[in-house]
């Protein structure tokens, strides 16, 4: 696609197809491309806007990831546009939605640094998430945080960010208690005055 650019409508297409095996592998084709060359997805932006409705999952998630990649060419302020439909994915109710609209978040603040505040916030609210457990809760929580670690020197005053991550100090789920640690010695490293001229 990146070569022959007329593959490109093809293969959106397929997401169309009744084969799951070619349905998937085109959304997933996209996705890769998107992140590779933008540009070339960006006049289909509306196309992946409505796949963040799709019953599929994985057509959902893989669309949510295509719209994140091309924030970074987006001159037009689509992404603004929809910010708060992507921000909905967060919280609930199916928890690897909210992980890859988290992920996907974290790529739209650095390419959009003027939506970090509000992206930031908004993460922050999966500690009232409601999934199917709540231990899926604990797993999306462990996505906020590495979610967080990207946008985090974006902000000039990250004392909300340090309060979230010490919160999760004590999350049953280790992998996540283990993140919130990490998260909080890189923001002393990033707190250490500088010495020297």
């Amino acid at each position: 696609m990146e070569r022959n650019h007329e593959l490109i409508s093809e293969v959106i297409a397929g997401i169309g197809a009744t084969r799951a095996g070619v349905k998937f592998g085109a959304s997933k084709a996209l996705r890769i491309l998107s992140g590779r060359a933008p540009e070339l997805l960006y006049p289909h932006f509306d196309f992946f806007v409505t796949l963040l409705s799709h019953d599929n999952h994985i057509l959902k998630w893989n669309a949510t990831l295509t719209l994140a990649n091309l924030a970074q060419v987006d001159c037009d302020g689509k992404i603004e546009a929809i910010l708060d439909r992507y921000l909905d994915l967060i919280t609930g109710p199916n928890m690897i939605t909210a992980a890859n609209a988290m992920r996907g978040l974290a790529i739209i603040g650095v390419a959009k640094p003027h939506l970090v505040t509000r992206i930031v916030l908004r993460i922050m609210r999966v500690e009232r998430a409601v999934y199917a457990t709540p231990e899926c809760r604990n797993v999306a929580l462990g996505h906020a945080l590495r979610a967080l670690e990207i946008l985090a020197g974006l902000l000039p005053d990250q004392r909300a960010l340090r309060m979230f991550a010490a919160r999760q100090l004590g999350n049953p789920r280790a992998a996540t208690s283990a993140q919130a640690r990490k998260f909080l010695k890189a923001r002393e490293r990033t707190a250490q005055p500088k010495c020297g001229p």
